[in-house]
């Protein structure tokens, strides 16, 4: 039987996660240095929020980030640090960190932290998509001041996508880190674990950063022997999601583990075990009777769970 490269579902199991519905056109190749002035001088153009780990949020009816030029006037933006996201629908997108007090917001604005609003669903999937973009961005702008070449003071170029560096004209770009996070299953069981932070009765799949040099599926294979000291098999790619905490994507992966033997690594685990197929379900559902649960539905290890729950592989 003869197989096509591109014999898979039309639509990609990554549409589904949390932060995947930015529908903001980027014009990468098209970014100016000015790109942020004349996006201010549209009157039409929209305006996102953030400062203090948190976004802001009209909530008068169904929740709403995007402000006018108008509203985020009031909401105090900082004209130095305003990025330029892109254009949706026709309207160019911008954000910058707000300098007003958050515990003096008028109504019906109120700042929300970047998880309550991706956990529970406060902003539409396309904004909650422009917040991720913006959230990474304006942490590496803070996080990279200064050039790691010279140590001189950088400056924002291409509505920024870029530091300069006026000292040793060093360019520098925003950064994403990859992480890989892996479902490790046996047979008809799927191992899962808690980190000592995780919130009551929460486990979760695998995760760790993937190095320099290092394949996704060498990354999978490597974290999971050094957090569990199990080997794994066959890896294979499910879904990516953008993860703004500060600037990662997960790449999610469906891993085979080769024996049932663990060793959980107690510097980074609090708590392991295998799961059956069935008590998955009900932790998925949050219908277990010991109050176990995954992560929320809009994470991507609920994603890898339910998507090797339904396959019955």
């Amino acid at each position: 039987m003869s197989f096509r490269l591109f014999d898979v579902p039309e639509t990609e199991a990554s549409h589904f996660v949390g932060f995947a519905g930015n529908r903001i056109n980027r014009h990468s190749e098209k970014r100016s240095d000015d790109v942020v002035t004349l996006a201010l001088a549209n009157a039409n153009a929209r305006m996102l929020l953030i400062g203090q780990g948190q976004v802001l949020v009209s909530v008068s009816d169904s929740g709403d980030a995007l402000f006018t030029l108008n509203e985020a006037t009031a909401l105090l933006p900082a004209p130095n640090k305003t990025i330029y996201l892109g254009i949706q629908d026709d309207t160019p997108i911008l954000a910058s960190p707000s300098g007003l007090d958050f515990a003096a917001l008028p109504e019906p604005i109120r700042a929300i932290d970047y998880r309550s609003v991706y956990t529970q669903g406060l902003i539409p999937p396309d904004q909650l998509g422009a917040m991720a973009q913006a959230v990474s961005l304006l942490s590496w702008h803070d996080n990279h001041k200064f050039c790691g070449r010279c140590g001189s003071e950088t400056v924002m170029r291409d509505g920024g996508y870029r530091r300069t560096c006026p000292n040793c004209e060093a360019q520098h770009f925003p950064r994403t880190d990859p992480v890989a996070i892996m479902m490790v299953v046996r047979g008809d069981k799927c191992l899962l674990a808690r980190g000592p932070h995780f919130g009551p009765g929460m486990y979760s799949c695998l995760a760790g950063f993937i190095e320099p040099g290092e394949t996704i599926e060498n990354a999978v294979r490597r974290e999971t022997l050094e957090e569990t000291n199990l080997p794994v098999g066959r890896v294979l790619y499910h879904a990516s999601q953008p993860w703004p905490f500060p600037y990662s994507l997960m790449i999610g992966c469906h891993a085979e583990a080769l024996s049932d033997d663990f060793t959980l690594d107690k510097s980074e685990l609090e708590d392991g075990r295998w799961f059956s197929r069935e008590e998955a379900i009900t932790m998925l559902d949050r219908t277990h009777p010991d109050g176990l649960m995954t992560p929320p539905p809009g994470a991507i290890a609920a994603h890898l769970i339910r998507s090797w729950v339904e396959s019955g592989a």
